[in-house]
């Protein structure tokens, strides 16, 4: 049966972004709704592996009115040290949390505001509000390429948000696809448990766990990085599109350096182009990506090195990355039945998907048109995008300021409605 409601203000997913905005309405005595899914931060106990450890100091780990007080502010929180934090801090507060209430439609109305669509466990239900938050994350689809169906079917596959660790995988040689941060940590992961890893080396760059006595992301943070707006971003655009520097906070944190596994029996390839049964092709760049992922490495300590030196700052001093290991060639196809390869686990990447969002609010690839996560269409705000104010956007460094200025832009706007409805009555 279906019933209708209304909100003031509706707030659609219940991570830590959409937590946030709701704990900032809260302390204004905004009323409003958290519309998850599943359960509040789910995603970190569901989505992350056994041994998963966050890349950014713990120090980073930062949400409204709480903040990492444990005693090691420059470790690496494990997955269950990050969901203990995060339940920590919803104990700070009560958000109106709906649990196991998915949105699957989001269409404007005609007099303004919002109608939604709910699946509940018992049916259906319309809401409607004046001001929809978008909190779902910005890439919730995992990517698998088209012709992973073409595949040996003896072969298990897996995307990265499933893999949780080396002994849930078949007995055998495990192919990684993708250097992303969860492909290259996976690739570790898996190389310590002792399998024999092939791994599929895109264009990610890397960076230096620690550089000149400090962790390299303090550095940054010192430097103004994080807090830079996206269009002031050095490198501009393309800068912020690409992948993320894999690096590791694992036993305490480290560089993750592809050419070492390789000198330890990791076999690398380049790029995957296609394959079909137990055959794949590889684009012949696995030369070049190694160089590339070295080379912004190196920039990235020769900035530090220049901050350093501007600034006065006494700073022992470092080498710059010297590669020791490099491949003959660039191997263009695999075997996989030759080389005992019996899973993959495809790190690829996510896609958006706001097709239940039937609003004029995206641009031709799908993504939002937003500045700061407000959008042009009335009432409508996303948060926590990769990239929606400054770097920091998207992680917990970024997400609490992100947070204040879209919860500000809603009570400005909620309190110049109820004085405009006071001046009509």
């Amino acid at each position: 049966m279906t019933t209708t409601h209304h909100v003031p203000v509706a707030i659609i997913g219940g991570g830590q972004a959409g937590l946030s905005v709701s704990w900032y309405l809260g302390r204004a005595g905004i009323e409003h709704v958290v519309l998850e899914a599943q359960t509040p931060v789910h995603a970190w106990t569901d989505s992350r592996w056994d041994n998963f450890t966050l890349v950014t100091p713990n120090w980073h780990c930062k949400l409204p009115g709480y903040a990492y007080q444990g005693p090691d502010p420059d470790g690496f929180m494990t997955r269950d040290e990050v969901v203990a934090w995060l339940h920590g801090w919803l104990d700070t507060f009560t958000p109106p949390v709906r649990a196991h209430t998915r949105v699957t439609r989001l269409t404007n109305r005609p007099e303004g505001g919002f109608e939604l669509t709910l699946q509940l466990p018992g049916g259906t239900e319309t809401l409607t509000c004046e001001r929809a938050v978008i909190a779902t994350g910005g890439y919730p689809l995992p990517v698998v390429p088209a012709f992973a169906g073409s595949l040996d079917p003896e072969i298990t596959q897996i995307h990265s948000e499933q893999y949780r660790n080396a002994d849930d995988l078949p007995e055998g040689a495990v192919l990684v696809v993708g250097t992303g941060q969860s492909g290259a940590q996976i690739a570790e992961d898996l190389h310590l448990a002792g399998r024999q890893v092939h791994l599929a080396v895109g264009n990610a760059p890397r960076v230096a766990r620690f550089y000149r006595g400090r962790d390299c992301m303090t550095w940054l943070f010192d430097m103004g990085l994080y807090d830079k707006p996206a269009p002031q971003y050095p490198g501009g655009k393309a800068a912020i599109e690409k992948t993320n520097h894999y690096v590791t906070g694992r036993d305490g944190g480290r560089d993750v350096d592809l050419r070492q596994f390789a000198a330890e029996g990791m076999k690398l390839y380049g790029v995957l182009a296609d394959g079909k049964d137990a055959a794949l092709r590889f684009e012949p760049t696995l030369t070049a990506a190694l160089d590339y992922a070295d080379s912004v490495y190196n920039s990235i300590c020769s900035d530090i090195d220049g901050y350093i030196e501007r600034e006065n700052i006494d700073a022992p001093a470092a080498p710059h990355y010297t590669p020791e290991w490099a491949p003959e060639f660039d191997p263009t196809t695999l075997d996989l039945a030759a080389e005992g390869v019996t899973s993959i686990v495809w790190a690829i990447g996510y896609r958006p998907d706001y097709r239940w969002i039937e609003t004029c609010a995206f641009d031709g690839g799908g993504r939002p048109m937003q500045t700061r996560g407000v959008t042009k269409v009335a009432g409508l705000s996303f948060i926590g995008l990769p990239w929606m104010h400054t770097w920091g956007s998207g992680r917990f460094l970024g997400i609490d300021c992100d947070a204040q200025h879209i919860a500000v832009t809603i009570i400005g706007s909620y309190h110049e409605s109820v004085s405009r409805l006071a001046v009509a009555q």
